[in-house]
């Protein structure tokens, strides 16, 4: 699909520093050269000359079309000059880019479907679209968002789902109750900010932050490892959301609620957190800033449940994608 096909994981910081001056200051009149830095835009900047509106241009970035840099110092994120004109040298430009992040409601949804509002509902809970964002109404209800880009798509990979019976497979589902907006909304959620996570505690972070804190100390039973999956747990790029009620309506969308996805979540923190662990071990009180050697090797024990790990993950994996 075309935004998943284009997951662009920009990892690096921007290196911005002026060069030495090349002439003594003793009173010969040396000349003074620099290098200027690489030359970046504000965010707001960036979507007025990429013809975006800013929920726009932020959903581009956390999709990985627009490649973002932190600031020099700390701020805000900024984007390259160079970017931006490399958008804007893209063929269909404005309106292209805009059309790969423009987002439509459960009504306007089933408009481009050419279905009932109440069957594109349906398709929805039953994980046969994903939304990619929400909002909340004045009645502060979620209200899912949908990238038309993918509806298009799905209409023309599943074209038997929109008319006719609903599969029984499907209509078994509903009729338990199964809902699986959120859920995959978390999932794609989670897996676009690994994408741009290498860190190896960071990205244990990230599938640390679908856990509610008492499944997280099951999992993570050392009180100092779980305050660094803390303070390095990658943010969207632009924050949270600015009302109380939308950070409280983040704040439970973004936990696992099923015991299935729950141990899913488990298992993808424990072989993440192994890694991590391999790689460094998380920072005590009174360290040094030095890291500790972390072990050579692994115990056979450790070995064989890692691959046995992977072997559920793989099932429970093929078991996600039979539902949807």
């Amino acid at each position: 699909m075309t935004v998943r096909e284009v997951l662009r994981a920009h990892t690096g910081t921007l290196d911005a520093r002026a060069e030495h001056l090349s002439a003594d200051a003793a009173g010969e009149g040396g000349h003074t050269s620099s290098a200027a830095p690489a030359a970046t835009a504000a965010a707001g900047r960036a979507a007025q000359e990429l013809g975006l509106r800013r929920a726009q241009f932020e959903l581009a970035v956390h999709l990985g079309l627009i490649a973002v840099v932190g600031a020099p110092g700390g701020g805000r994120p900024r984007v390259h000059e160079e970017e931006i004109a490399r958008l804007r040298e893209q063929p269909g430009f404005p309106d292209g880019l805009a059309e790969r992040v423009r987002t439509v409601g459960t009504a306007e949804g089933a408009g481009l479907l050419d279905i009932a509002p109440a069957r594109f509902t349906r398709l929805a809970r039953a994980g046969c679209v994903s939304p990619v964002t929400f909002y909340l109404n004045r009645y502060r209800a979620v209200v899912w968002l949908y990238l038309a880009d993918e509806l298009a798509a799905f209409a023309a990979r599943e074209p038997e789902l929109l008319a006719g019976r609903t599969p029984p497979g499907i209509r078994a589902m509903l009729e338990s109750g199964a809902d699986w907006r959120a859920r995959n909304w978390r999932s794609q959620r989670i897996d676009r900010l690994l994408n741009r996570t290498p860190d190896p505690w960071a990205r244990s972070a990230v599938q640390a932050s679908a856990l509610d804190p008492v499944q997280l100390a099951e999992v993570v039973d050392d009180p100092y490892e779980r305050a660094y999956l803390v303070r390095v747990r990658p943010e969207p790029v632009f924050g949270r959301p600015g009302s109380m009620a939308a950070r409280e309506a983040m704040g439970e969308l973004t936990l696992a609620d099923d015991p299935d996805e729950i141990l899913w979540r488990r298992v993808n923190l424990t072989l993440e957190l192994d890694r991590a662990r391999e790689d460094r071990p998380a920072p005590r009180p009174g360290d040094d800033g030095g890291v500790r050697a972390a072990p050579a090797v692994r115990t056979e024990c450790a070995a064989v449940g890692a691959l046995a790990a992977k072997g559920f993950l793989a099932r429970l994996g093929r078991r996600v994608r039979g539902a949807g």
